[in-house]
């Protein structure tokens, strides 16, 4: 089933502020919350769908990759803006959009959530060649991450009683105020560790290499950003792990040109191949192309393969390759082929006599971007 977008989740339009989106997404939450709506599947698929969508929206980096790319900048084997987020994820995060500092909506009937403490996240940079890009690759890196060591063990913290915050009551001019605020002992999770094994560090990790397959989906650009959940580092007691972020890097090609799905190519001919005409094979990010090369044919004109260029990356089209033609003139002739030349000087078969179809610079390069 496809996705829904992030805008019509939310009611708004692309323009909407960061105070729109926020005041959106917090109209949403508070209709379908949990608590508000018990042992209802659908209000919560929809509680986590708003969320998922204010997750990118709120984020000015993951908004514009999103109003350029749509669902495909976050997709691809594991891959999601929001994708996957559980209760714990939501309330961890944006807890403060709830009001009170764990989440929980008071007059709901929900009480005080614990807050559910999240792993740090890893970033690496995947390098890919204009062959990956255009086809899609499955890349599988090593990445070194923290884990909870084996045996570890983790109890109850008895400053907060498990709740990850503390309640401190003050009385004011105005009355008595409650305010809530993390646990300083156990940082808000909950737990402090009760059992550490001797070859781990202070809050019961080690520090792990692990293989993660990445699946690049076709058509990404340079700089792109994919998230793979849940591959970043641990979190101590019942916390979930933080993400690896992949930073997207597009190799040098040596023979083509990227411009966004389109890809040009510089194809250098010989004069007796320009004036007899000829066939020859490039490589192009498809495979091996066979062009035919006109008898004729004018240095600077641009022959179009439709379809042989990079695939958008929301899968809708394909970009082209763009063969411009280039007439080689050697720099250095024999005797007899400069008395050849030297003859032809006045020959009207080659004098220039362009034609209405031989268009000038300016019309190609219109034409390259139409």
């Amino acid at each position: 089933m496809a996705k829904r977008d992030y805008y019509d989740i939310l009611g708004i339009n692309k323009s909407a502020s960061a105070a729109e989106i926020k005041k959106a997404y917090r109209k949403m939450a508070v209709k379908y919350h949990p608590d508000k709506n018990p042992d209802d599947k659908t209000a919560e698929d929809k509680f986590k769908e708003a969320a998922e969508a204010y997750e990118i929206l709120s984020d000015a980096d993951k908004k514009a990759r999103f109003d350029q790319y749509g669902h495909q900048a976050f997709e691809g084997g594991g891959f999601g803006g929001g994708g996957g987020m559980n209760m714990d994820d939501i309330f961890s995060q944006f807890g403060d959009i709830f009001g009170g500092g764990g989440g929980g909506f008071g007059g709901f009937g929900g009480g005080q959530r614990q807050r559910v403490m999240k792993g740090s996240n890893l970033r690496i940079r995947v390098k890919l060649t204009l062959e990956e890009i255009a086809n899609g690759v499955e890349k599988k890196v090593k990445v070194k991450r923290k884990t909870q060591a084996k045996g570890v063990t983790y109890k109850t913290c008895s400053t907060c009683n498990g709740q990850g915050q503390v309640t401190r009551i003050t009385n004011t001019i105005l009355g008595r105020m409650q305010t809530a605020s993390p646990c300083n002992v156990c940082g808000g999770t909950g737990q402090i560790i009760d059992n550490r094994p001797p070859n781990s560090d202070a809050q019961g990790f080690l520090v792990e290499e692990e293989t993660v397959s990445i699946k690049i989906p076709a058509g990404v650009v340079d700089g792109m950003q994919l998230k793979v959940t849940g591959k970043g580092n641990a979190a101590p007691g019942n916390g979930i792990s933080g993400d690896l972020l992949v930073a997207i890097t597009e190799e040098t090609h040596p023979t083509l040109q990227r411009e966004g799905d389109n890809l040009h190519y510089d194809l250098y001919v010989s004069v007796p191949d320009a004036i007899l005409g000829s066939s020859i094979e490039i490589d192009a990010v498809t495979g091996k192309v066979r062009l035919k090369i006109e008898a004729g044919v004018q240095s600077g004109k641009i022959l179009r393969l439709r379809g042989k260029g990079i695939p958008n990356v929301n899968g809708y089209s394909r970009g082209d390759l763009l063969v411009h033609i280039n007439v080689w003139t050697p720099k250095t002739l024999s005797k007899e082929q400069k008395s050849f030349f030297e003859k032809m000087k006045t020959d009207e078969h080659f004098s220039p006599k362009p034609e209405s179809s031989d268009k000038s610079f300016f019309e190609k390069v219109k034409d390259m971007f139409s």
